[in-house]
């Protein structure tokens, strides 16, 4: 097929994903913003006028990033988890899978819808976090938050397309979400430092993948890291190489999709 040819097939994966998210807006989007509000007046506003500062910073600005991405997180994941096992549950996925899409295409549009899914709501997250905290973020700062929405929107897309191979129902789309994933985000240091823990649990918490998500995007947006933000890109990158390379392979063989 021609590079064009390509391009087609990707981009009606994507447009269809992006147009599902902005039809039902007051679904997909507007729940993550009045959730997110919610967290800010009370953790960052009653809570944290209790707390005072956190590592040297306002409270506020401290959990910031973490609301953030979280939110970013949560919509890249549950957008491809239900498209996905939707699209198992009405048979539509084997159309996709006999038509000449390739199996890299599909991934990719797949995630990109849940990757765009996750920016939208992240930059309204974020301009909810400036009403509420007025944080100030520079031009190098920008670049690094927009990375981090991209990357982190891509991982959790993934993850959300593999739980969706996996589901054989629709109260499994949950399962994941609810008993890994939420933990993970609140033991990430989203409302701590990793310093405010005792040395045993600061050692426990590096093993968390999701440790290093947040610290990256704390770094992105205050300048402040536990660890060197470095090891945590380095981190990210190689969990998404992971997670692309098993959802090729369980596309490629088939596996929960031919029946």
């Amino acid at each position: 097929m021609t590079f064009k040819e390509y391009w087609i097939i990707y981009y009606t994966i994507l447009r269809k994903e992006v147009v599902r998210v902005l039809r039902i807006w007051p679904q997909t989007l507007l729940p993550s913003a009045i959730t997110i509000s919610l967290y800010f007046l009370i953790f960052g506003k009653v809570v944290g006028a209790r707390v005072g500062t956190m590592d040297g910073f306002g409270y506020m600005h401290f959990i910031t990033p973490g609301l953030v991405i979280m939110a970013v997180i949560n919509n890249s994941y549950a957008n491809v988890v239900g498209s996905f096992y939707g699209a198992r549950f009405n048979h539509s996925i084997q159309e996709l899978l006999v038509s000449p899409a390739t199996n890299h295409l599909i991934i990719l549009g797949y995630v990109s819808g849940g990757v765009a899914r996750g920016f939208f709501v992240g930059v309204m997250v974020t301009i909810v976090a400036g009403l509420f905290g007025g944080i100030a973020i520079g031009f190098s700062g920008l670049l690094l938050i927009l990375l981090s929405f991209i990357l982190c929107g891509t991982l959790f897309s993934l993850g959300g397309l593999l739980n969706g191979i996996f589901s054989q129902s629709f109260d499994d789309t949950t399962i994941f979400p609810t008993f890994v994933l939420t933990p993970l985000i609140y033991l990430g240091g989203v409302f701590y430092g990793l310093s405010a823990l005792p040395p045993f649990w600061q050692h426990i918490a590096q093993y968390n993948p999701l440790f290093y998500i947040v610290d990256f995007v704390r770094y992105a947006f205050i300048g402040y890291s536990s660890v060197n933000p470095v090891v945590a890109l380095v981190a990210i990158v190689l969990l998404i190489a992971i997670l692309y390379s098993l959802a090729w392979y369980l596309l490629s063989r088939g596996i929960r999709l031919k029946s």
